[in-house]
C-alpha cells in the first residue's frame, strides 16, 4: 500500500490573520471557501511541496498553536533565513547541534537537552552536512515550524 501525506490541519484562532501570515511566508493559496458562518476552509501549499496545510473555522478542536515541529526542507539554510527575514517573518538564528544527525536539541523550544551531547550551537553545521542545520519560526498562533537543510537525502528516500 502506498500512503502519501497530503494535508496537515493547523489550529488557528484568527483565520484572516493566519491567511495573511502564510501569504507573507510565500505559500500558494489554493482554496479559501466559506460554507457557513461556522465553517471556513483555507488551503495553502508551500512552493515545491506535495503536502499542504489546511486551517479555518470549524475544522478542528485542537488548541490554536498546539501544532509543533512541522518540518520544511530547504537546500540552503542561509538563503532561506535571508529570504524569510526579507519577507518580514521572525525566524530564529540558524543553529546546529552537537548530537549529530537527527539528534537535534530544539524540541519544544529547548536550547539544550539533558546532556552536553545534545547542545545547540549557533550557525550552520560546520561541514554543512545534510540534516544538520536548522532554523525555527512560529505562526501568529504559535504553531511551530522547523526548517532543516538537506542537500543530499539519505539512501532510500
Amino acid at each position: 500500500m502506498t500512503l502519501k501525506l497530503e494535508m496537515i490541519v493547523l489550529p488557528v484562532s484568527d483565520v484572516d490573520r493566519a491567511k495573511a501570515f502564510y501569504e507573507q511566508l510565500g505559500f500558494r493559496l489554493d482554496v479559501d471557501h466559506t460554507a457557513t458562518d461556522d465553517y471556513r476552509v483555507v488551503h495553502f501549499t508551500p512552493d515545491g511541496s506535495e503536502c499542504s496545510i489546511l486551517f479555518g473555522k470549524g475544522l478542528t478542536t485542537a488548541t490554536p498553536g498546539s501544532t509543533q515541529g512541522t518540518y520544511l526542507i530547504v537546500t540552503d539554510i542561509e538563503q532561506a533565513h535571508t529570504e524569510l527575514t526579507a519577507r518580514g517573518i521572525t525566524v530564529s538564528e540558524i543553529f546546529h547541534d552537537t548530537g549529530g544527525l537527527l539528534n537535534h536539541g530544539h524540541h519544544a523550544g529547548n536550547t539544550t537537552h539533558n546532556s552536553e551531547s545534545q547542545k545547540q550551537l549557533p550557525g550552520p553545521h560546520p561541514e554543512r552536512a545534510s540534516y544538520g542545520s536548522y532554523l525555527t519560526f512560529n505562526d501568529p498562533d504559535g504553531n511551530g515550524w522547523v526548517l532543516q537543510e538537506i542537500k543530499q537525502r539519505l539512501a532510500g528516500r
